[in-house]
């Protein structure tokens, strides 16, 4: 599902040039993901538009936010977003694999969040764009998961979306890296269908898992749900 246009309060994002479109799921985990302490530093693993990094500055107003994205195209729409939205001098982009990022970075973050590569054996498109930002070969969980434990402070937690079916791959990943599942939110497409995707967060520090439901369509199916709206209304022009 993808929508026309996204607002930022005083800044909208139109429809990329690159292969990537964007779509609910970055709106969600932007929407859903852990806030950084003030004065924090927040980090967006494979970008792409640069939806999900405007989401945290949007919502997350003295902190400085990071983003890492390897493909070009992908970054021409990034660093043209970035540049035209409010939130411009807290904003900076990074092109490179994820794995030299983590491992020549120096900061320590309060949150890391990712809407991840996730078709992990499927059949590849003939676009090598969307090929390398869609499958985890260009990313794999245990590399996600790996710089994620390295770049988190103590008190940090990395938030990713996942299809609900890979989500017990990455959440070992996580816990081989000494990250705790620590908060879930299952997502539902319609009422009474099945769970489609995860919104999962992890820390450093063992704590009690805390689990939510979200459908995202009504239960008249008119539309999106209350609950839908209140999570993400904020960064919809239409909604």
């Amino acid at each position: 599902m993808a929508n026309d246009y996204f607002a930022f309060k005083r800044f909208t994002v139109r429809q990329p040039r690159s292969a990537m479109r964007v779509g609910t799921d970055g709106v969600l985990l932007g929407a859903w993901c852990d806030s950084a302490p003030a004065g924090g530093r927040m980090l967006d693993v494979g970008t792409g538009t640069g939806v999900i990094a405007l989401i945290l500055a949007q919502r997350n107003p003295s902190a400085r936010i990071d983003a890492v994205e390897i493909d070009e195209g992908s970054c021409l729409d990034a660093e043209g977003n970035f540049a035209a939205s409010p939130w411009a001098d807290r904003l900076t982009l990074y092109r490179r694999p994820f794995a030299d990022f983590a491992a020549g970075c120096t900061v320590r973050y309060d949150r890391i969040v990712s809407n991840p590569p996730y078709f992990v054996a499927s059949l590849k498109s003939p676009d090598p764009a969307r090929t390398a930002a869609r499958h985890a070969e260009s990313l794999s969980y245990a590399d996600l998961a790996a710089g994620a434990a390295r770049l988190l402070v103590s008190s940090g937690r990395l938030s990713v979306i996942l299809p609900a079916e890979t989500a017990c791959d990455f959440a070992a990943s996580a816990l081989n890296e000494g990250l705790y599942h620590v908060r879930a939110l299952a997502v539902h497409t319609v009422p009474g269908g099945p769970v489609r995707r995860l919104c999962a967060e992890f820390s450093p520090r063992r704590q009690d898992l805390q689990e939510e439901t979200l459908v995202i369509e009504a239960e008249d199916r008119r539309g999106d749900s209350a609950r839908y709206k209140e999570l993400t209304g904020d960064f919809y022009l239409k909604m």
